[in-house]
């Protein structure tokens, strides 16, 4: 089976804009949650790692008539990074009709219904759909192939990434833009305020005195393509190559993770046979999903610990918070930037570790220990999937 590969990336997040600044800051590991900017954020922890305003854009405000929020700002911003890094700013040979749009969020344009509930209607006027980021991405590419927004939680973009492998392998499509976008949503706040959920200070995954998460906004977007169509429009090897997938669902409760963790082990094992490494000897690294909730990293670890016991971890989200539906695609675009650079970057500091979080957190930069990463992103539902990513050839 030909190769998949990722031939561009972009991102909007915390660290800023681009990838470089995404690169950048994932080595100097230095951040901090701030409060939001909403006078009605009424809740104990009003704060998450937010995108700096210089780096918001300012547009555009609607398409089609349809008024936009932040999160398919940020989503249209990293699509068209990702498009002009693969060199596909212009499609030349490439057929749109073969271009598909895959993009995840779980709260989507959530805040301008938010706004329109406090009374703070948009400049139309208009009344827009919740989940417009696939579909406006599309729109303003110009990709007239299959064009889907998965909204499982946060899972979603790790889904998506899965899905735009699957159109790429059926021949429904040689290109797809997939990843994820996720802005503030004073619900989604709040509701995690309500299920005491959110850390005061930071998040901390796998760290002793951890209490819960604090979410990040951005978005991140890859752009995968078969080996074959890659080489035959000219672009180079590209910056990994996806190689694994892993689904499962724990059927077990609608909020807390199954706690002997056998679906979460499923989905990582699954990739990992997909990838042709089920003993997970070359996997050099891991990005785990750890949010810094105290199940989810007690039970993660534990199932790690059997599966990839010499892997070093990357815990991403104590550097730009829970991303949401942006958090697999954040993490395989981290991925992808550590294979194509042979590096794996310092881990925020988060101070003493849980003794029953036996998991391996580098302090330094360290070169690459195999030419495979592991990737694990989970959900409310149930809902796991784990991706295997491997360096370009």
């Amino acid at each position: 089976m030909d190769d998949i590969t990722v031939t561009g990336v972009g991102a909007l997040s915390p660290l800023g804009t681009g990838v470089d600044a995404f690169w950048r800051g994932m080595h100097t590991a230095r951040t901090a949650p701030s409060r939001v900017p909403d006078p009605l954020a009424r809740m104990d922890h009003p704060r998450m790692y937010l995108v700096p305003e210089a780096d918001v854009p300012d547009g555009p405000a609607e398409w089609e008539g349809l008024p936009l929020g932040r999160g398919s700002r940020f989503a249209i911003e990293a699509a068209r990074q990702a498009a002009e890094d693969a060199g596909l700013s212009a499609w030349g040979s490439v057929d749109p009709r073969r271009v598909a749009v895959v993009i995840s969020s779980g709260m989507g344009d959530t805040e301008l219904h938010e706004a329109w509930w406090t009374g703070e209607a948009p400049g139309s006027g208009r009344w827009a759909p919740v989940f417009p980021v696939a579909s406006v991405v599309g729109g303003l590419l110009g990709a007239r192939g299959p064009n889907t927004c998965v909204s499982n939680a946060c899972s979603a973009s790790g889904y998506a990434l899965s899905v735009a492998a699957d159109l790429i392998r059926s021949g429904e499509a040689d290109v797809v833009f997939a990843g994820g976008a996720e802005a503030y949503s004073r619900v989604a706040l709040a509701c995690f305020n309500r299920l005491g959920a959110i850390d005061p200070e930071s998040c901390r995954p796998f760290a002793a005195d951890r209490r819960g998460t604090v979410f990040g906004e951005g978005a991140a977007v890859l752009v995968l393509e078969s080996a074959a169509h890659a080489r035959a429009r000219g672009a180079g090897p590209g910056y990994a190559r996806l190689v694994g997938t892993g689904w499962s669902c724990d059927a077990h409760h609608a909020t807390a993770p199954e706690p002997d963790g056998e679906q979460i082990e499923r989905a990582m094992r699954q990739a990992l046979r997909d990838a042709g490494e089920a003993d997970g000897d070359e996997v050099g690294f891991v990005v785990p999903h750890g949010t810094g909730t105290d199940l989810n990293d007690v039970v993660e670890s534990r199932v790690l610990a059997a599966v990839t016991p010499h892997s070093p971890l990357y815990s991403l989200k104590a550097l730009i918070g829970h991303t949401g539906g942006a958090a697999g695609a954040f993490a395989a675009l981290s991925a992808a930037l550590m294979l194509h650079h042979h590096t794996l970057p310092p881990n925020v500091p988060v101070g003493a570790a849980d003794p029953e979080c036996p998991v391996p957190l580098p302090s330094g930069s360290t070169p690459l220990n195999g030419g495979y990463g592991l990737v694990n992103a989970y959900a409310f539902g149930g809902n796991n999937i784990s991706l295997v990513l491997a360096e370009a050839r």
